[in-house]
C-alpha cells in the first residue's frame, strides 16, 4: 500500500473537493451512455468532475494527464414483486387521474434499489483504492480524499439538479403571509435531527408549522401510504397557514406550504422563521426528496405505459443496430421521435457517425457543452447497437427461459436535451413540446455549428418559389425563400364522408337536446391529393398595393417549389385554433401514399413575354407643416443634416406602429410595415406583418429603399476594432463580422443576433482555414450567392412518418415509424418493435425521400431578375394568431436514396 500511497501523495495537488456550482457528471459518461449502472461502471474526474465508461477514461487521461478517478458502479437490487402488478408491463388497476402526488387520483412513487460500490482509481496502472485502504494512509492524503470522494457522492449531478430545475416549471409564488408572519415565543427549539410527529411519532414526512414550531405529518396519499394527516388538521384547528418540511431544508432554501394558499410557496424569510424555533438554515442537509423530486420520479414513469397501439397487435421486439430505443426522460417524446427519424437519414449519419472517434479526439476540455461532440454521441448510441439490449429485470429467474421483453436499455439522452434546450423558453423544460417546432429548432442549431464544414440539414433545405401577380396591370413578382417543411392545409370540405360526418351532427345535437351522451363521432377522410391541391391553388390577395398602379389592388399568389430536397418534410395542419385560443387537433384521417410525385408543382419562374413589376416601395406620406429630421424621425445629426434630408424622410402614423408594437411585434418591423403600406390604417400593416414574418431581415433597422445605412448610422461609419474581434472570436471571418456590424448601426449585442439570423447567407462567403475571407476587397467581389439548396425530380416514396395520439401539441405523446429494409419498425421510446399495421393515415411528421435521381446542388442568388431570394425562413416562423407557438401536424418523406 506504501506505493499506491506515494502515487496519491503525488497527484494530491489535482484532487479537488465539489464546491457549490461545480458542475458533476456522475451519472452519464460525456462520450457515450455509460453510467455506474452500466458493465464496468463510471469513472469521475475527481479534477473536473466530468464522467467517463471505461472505454474513454484511457483516452482522457492521456488527454489531459489526470490521474485520479472515483471510479462507482451500481448493481440493481432485486426486488419484491408486487402483489397489484402482473410483471407483465401492464398500468396498474387503479390508473392515477391527476398529476399529483399525495391526494386522490394521484401517484403512487417507487425507488429503484441499488448496491453501490466506490473507490478511487488511479492511472495508468488502475492501481485502486477503497475506503479501507485511506485509512492506513497519511492524514494529508486520507482528508483530501475522503473529502473529495464524500462531496462527489453527495453533490446533485447536473442531470439530476437540470430535471429538477426543469419539472419546476410552475414558478412558486411569494407567499402572502410570508413577509407578516406572526411566530409565537412558546421558547420551542428544534433539534437539528431525529423529529417525530407529536401526535403519531413517525418519522418521515414531517412538516414544521413556522407560526408554533409544531412538527406534523403530512397527508395521507391515496394508497394509504404517507402521513396521517396531522399537519393539516393542525392549520384546521388553528389557522397558522406556513409548514416547512423537514428534511428538505438546506442553505439554498425548503419546501414551503401554505394551507391557506393550498400550493408550495416561497418564503423570503425562511432563513429569519427558522431561526426563531433554533434551526440553522446555513448548517442543514437535505435528508428527504423535495416535492419536484418526487413529481420528477412520478411522471417518468408515465413511459414505461403503451400509449399507442396497433389495434392490439402483439408487436415483435426488435434489437441490433439502429434498432436503439430512447428513455422517456418526462414528456420528451417529441425529442427522441425526431431524433430516431434524423439519425436514419445519411446526411446526419456520415457527419456525426462516421467521423464519430475523430470528433472525440477533437472535443474541447468539457465535451459535455460541445454541441458536435453530444450529438455524435447521441447517433452513435442510436445506430451502435451497443444499447440495443433487453432490459434486464432481476426478478427473473436467469436460468428460466422466457419471451424477451419489449422494453430496451436503451439510450437516456439527458446531456443532449439540456444542451440543445439551453436558453430556450420551452425546450429547456419537461413539458410537453411540438415535434415539428424541435425539428425547426435543432435543424437552426445544425445551422449554427456546420458553418464551414458539411452541413446535413442540406438535404432538407429547399427553395420555395412565390409568383404574385396583379390583376389590374397582369404584371407579375417573383420571390424566393428557404424553407425545411412543407405545409399541408386540411380541406375539411373535402370530406369524403360528409354525409357520415353530417348523420353524425344531427344525432349529437339531437344527443344534447335530450340530455343523453353524444355517440362517438366519425373521423372525416380527407384525400391527400385534395391536400396537396389546397397547397397549389391560388390565393387571393385584397389590399396588395402594386408599385404597377401605385396603389391598392387585388392580386393572386401562387406557391410552387424552385428546388426539390433530398428528403422532404411534409407537415399537416392537423391543429387549428378555438375561440379561446387554444389549440385544438383536427380528427380527421389522410391516407398518406407510399409514393409521391410533385414533378408538376415546380416553378417556371419568369415566362416569355411576362412583364415585372417595377420595385419601388409606395410613396411615403409627407405633411408640409412638419419639419421631419433623420430618417423615420430619428434624431440625425444636429451638426450636419445634409444625409438626413426631409425628402427622404417619412412622416408615419405613431398610432399606427404603437398598435403594431402592443402586439409584441418589433418596432423595426413595425415601421416598415406602416411605411411599405403608404400610412393607410392599421388592417394593411398588420397584413404586411403577417406576410413578412419569415423574413430574415423581418427585425432588422428599417433602410429606405436607396439608402445604404440604416438610421443613426452613415455610409462611411466604421466597425468598432474592439466589436470586430468579439465576434471573429466566434468562429466568423472578418469581413463576416464587418457586415453584421453594418447592418446593426455597430451595436455588438444586435450585430450577434443579426449574424445568427443570416446564417445561410454568411455560410456562402468564401472563409479560409484561418477564419479570413481569400477574395480581396469587398467592393471588388460579386454579390455573395445564396444557400445551396440540392434539386431532384420531385420523385418521393414515404420512409419514415411522426404519429401524436392527444388534443393538442400541449399533451399528448409521440412515436415514430421508420422503413428499415423494407420493415416497418415502431420506435416508442424504449419499445422497438416490428410495426404490423404503420398508421400512415394518422401521421403527424412524415419524411421521403428522392426516388432514383441524381442529385444535382446549385446557389440559390440573393437577387436576380425575377425576385428577391428570403433567406432562413422556415427558422423564424411563429404565428401571431397563435401566441408564439405553432401547432400544425408534419408528415416526413424520405428513403435512402435508390441508386
Amino acid at each position: 500500500m506504501a506505493e499506491v500511497g506515494e502515487v496519491l501523495m503525488s497527484v494530491l495537488s489535482t484532487v479537488r473537493v465539489p464546491r457549490p456550482g461545480d458542475r458533476v457528471h456522475k451519472d452519464e459518461c460525456a462520450f457515450s451512455f455509460a453510467s455506474p449502472e452500466s458493465e464496468g461502471g463510471l469513472y469521475v474526474c475527481m479534477n473536473s468532475f466530468l464522467g467517463f465508461g471505461g472505454q474513454f477514461v484511457e483516452k482522457h487521461h492521456a488527454r489531459s494527464g489526470q490521474r485520479a478517478y472515483l471510479h462507482i458502479t451500481r448493481t440493481r437490487k432485486a426486488q419484491k414483486e408486487d402483489d397489484n402488478n402482473s410483471g407483465s408491463g401492464d398500468p396498474p388497476k387503479k390508473k392515477p387521474t391527476r398529476l399529483a402526488i399525495g391526494i386522490e387520483g394521484g401517484f403512487d412513487v417507487e425507488q429503484e434499489q441499488y448496491e453501490e460500490d466506490v473507490k478511487v482509481v488511479l492511472f495508468p496502472d488502475r492501481q485502486e483504492v477503497t475506503s479501507e485502504d485511506l485509512a492506513t494512509m497519511p492524514d494529508v492524503v486520507r482528508e483530501r480524499v475522503s473529502l473529495s470522494m464524500a462531496g462527489l457522492l453527495a453533490a446533485d449531478s447536473v442531470s439530476h439538479a437540470l430535471q429538477v430545475q426543469q419539472w419546476d416549471g410552475e414558478v412558486r409564488q411569494e407567499s402572502k403571509h410570508a413577509p407578516e408572519l406572526k411566530q409565537l415565543d412558546n421558547g420551542v427549539k428544534i433539534p437539528p435531527s431525529g423529529w417525530r410527529c407529536e401526535v403519531c411519532d413517525l418519522q418521515e414526512n414531517l412538516w414544521m408549522n413556522l407560526t408554533d414550531g409544531k412538527v406534523m405529518c403530512g397527508r395521507r396519499y391515496f394508497d394509504g401510504s404517507g402521513g396521517n394527516n396531522h399537519a393539516l388538521q393542525h392549520f384546521q384547528q388553528t389557522g397558522y397557514p406556513l409548514a416547512v418540511k423537514l428534511g428538505t431544508i438546506t442553505p439554498d432554501g425548503a419546501d414551503v406550504y401554505s394551507y391557506d394558499e393550498d400550493d408550495m410557496v416561497l418564503d423570503s424569510k425562511l432563513a429569519e422563521h427558522l431561526s426563531h424555533f433554533g434551526i440553522d438554515m446555513m448548517t442543514m442537509e437535505k435528508t428527504e426528496r423535495t416535492m419536484t423530486e418526487l413529481e420528477i420520479a412520478v411522471n417518468q414513469r408515465v413511459g414505461e405505459w403503451e400509449v399507442i397501439q396497433e389495434s392490439g397487435a402483439t408487436l415483435r421486439p426488435l434489437w441490433g443496430p439502429g434498432l436503439t430505443g430512447m428513455k422517456n426522460l418526462g414528456n420528451s417524446c417529441y425529442l427522441n421521435s425526431v431524433m430516431q427519424v434524423l439519425f436514419t437519414i445519411p446526411d446526419f449519419q456520415e457527419k456525426y457517425v462516421s467521423s464519430f472517434e475523430k470528433i472525440v479526439d477533437e472535443a474541447p476540455s468539457d465535451p459535455t457543452q460541445d454541441f458536435k461532440t453530444q450529438v455524435a454521441k447521441l447517433g452513435y448510441g442510436l445506430l451502435s447497437g451497443e444499447y440495443s439490449k433487453p432490459t434486464p429485470d432481476p426478478a427473473d429467474d436467469p436460468s428460466a427461459a422466457s419471451e424477451p421483453r419489449g422494453d430496451q436499455v436503451g439510450i437516456a439522452p439527458r446531456m443532449f436535451k439540456a444542451l440543445v434546450g439551453r436558453g430556450h423558453p420551452e425546450f429547456s423544460t419537461n413539458r410537453q413540446q411540438d415535434a415539428q417546432e424541435f425539428l425547426l429548432h435543432f435543424i437552426n442549431m445544425v445551422e449554427r455549428n456546420c458553418r464551414s464544414g458539411p452541413n446535413p440539414s442540406e438535404a432538407f433545405r429547399f427553395l420555395v418559389e412565390e409568383r404574385i401577380v396583379c390583376q389590374q396591370s397582369q404584371k407579375a413578382k417573383y420571390t424566393q425563400r428557404v424553407d425545411y417543411i412543407v405545409q399541408l392545409p386540411v380541406p375539411m370540405d373535402q370530406a369524403t364522408n360528409t354525409e357520415e360526418l353530417q348523420e353524425a351532427e344531427r344525432l349529437r345535437e339531437e344527443a344534447e337536446a335530450s340530455g343523453n351522451p353524444p355517440p362517438a363521432a366519425p373521423r372525416a377522410r380527407i384525400p391527400f391529393s385534395a391536400c396537396l391541391d389546397a397547397l397549389s391553388e391560388p390565393e387571393t390577395l385584397t389590399d396588395f398595393w402594386s408599385s404597377a398602379v401605385q396603389g391598392k389592388t387585388t392580386a393572386t399568389k401562387t406557391t410552387r417549389f424552385a428546388s426539390f430536397p433530398d428528403y422532404l418534410v411534409i407537415q399537416i395542419k392537423k391543429f387549428t385554433f378555438g375561440l379561446d385560443w387554444v389549440p385544438k387537433k383536427l380528427d380527421v384521417s389522410i391516407d398518406v401514399p407510399d409514393t409521391l410525385d410533385l414533378s408538376a408543382l415546380h416553378g417556371t419562374g419568369q415566362q416569355p413575354g411576362e412583364e415585372l413589376l417595377p420595385e419601388v416601395a409606395p410613396p411615403p406620406l409627407m405633411t408640409p407643416d412638419v419639419e421631419v429630421k433623420g430618417i423615420l424621425g430619428s434624431r440625425g445629426n444636429d451638426e450636419d443634416d445634409s444625409l438626413y434630408s426631409p425628402l427622404l424622410s417619412p412622416v408615419l402614423d405613431d398610432s399606427t406602429v404603437s398598435q403594431l408594437c402592443e402586439m409584441g411585434f418589433p418596432m423595426e418591423a413595425c415601421r416598415k410595415a406602416v411605411y411599405y403600406t403608404g400610412n393607410t390604417g392599421i388592417d394593411a400593416a398588420m397584413n404586411w406583418v403577417m406576410s413578412h414574418m419569415d423574413d430574415p431581415d423581418f427585425s432588422a433597422p428599417f433602410v429606405l429603399p436607396g439608402c445604404s445605412s440604416a438610421p443613426g448610422s452613415t455610409p462611411t461609419e466604421s466597425a468598432s476594432e474592439e466589436h470586430l474581434a468579439t465576434i471573429v472570436s466566434m468562429g466568423f471571418s472578418r469581413d463576416q463580422a464587418s457586415r453584421a456590424l453594418r447592418a446593426t448601426s455597430n451595436v455588438l449585442e444586435r450585430a450577434v443576433d443579426w449574424i445568427f439570423s443570416h446564417l445561410d447567407d454568411l455560410e456562402s462567403m468564401e472563409v479560409s482555414e484561418g477564419g479570413r475571407s481569400e477574395g480581396g476587397s469587398e467592393a471588388s467581389r460579386d454579390p455573395p450567392p445564396g444557400p445551396r439548396v440540392r434539386d431532384g425530380p420531385g420523385k418521393y416514396e414515404l420512409f419514415a412518418f411522426i404519429s401524436h395520439m392527444g388534443t393538442s401539441t400541449m399533451c399528448g405523446h409521440y412515436v415514430c415509424h421508420i422503413k428499415k429494409d423494407q420493415q416497418w419498425v415502431i420506435f416508442n421510446d424504449q419499445k422497438v418493435c416490428a410495426s404490423e399495421k404503420p398508421p400512415k393515415d394518422l401521421g403527424y411528421l412524415g419524411i421521403q425521400a428522392l426516388l432514383s435521381y441524381t442529385s444535382t446542388c446549385c446557389q440559390a442568388e440573393e437577387r436576380t431578375k425575377s425576385g428577391v431570394i428570403a433567406l432562413g425562413g422556415g427558422l423564424q416562423r411563429r404565428v401571431s394568431q397563435s401566441k408564439g407557438r405553432s401547432c400544425w401536424t408534419v408528415l416526413t418523406f424520405g428513403l435512402p436514396v435508390f441508386s
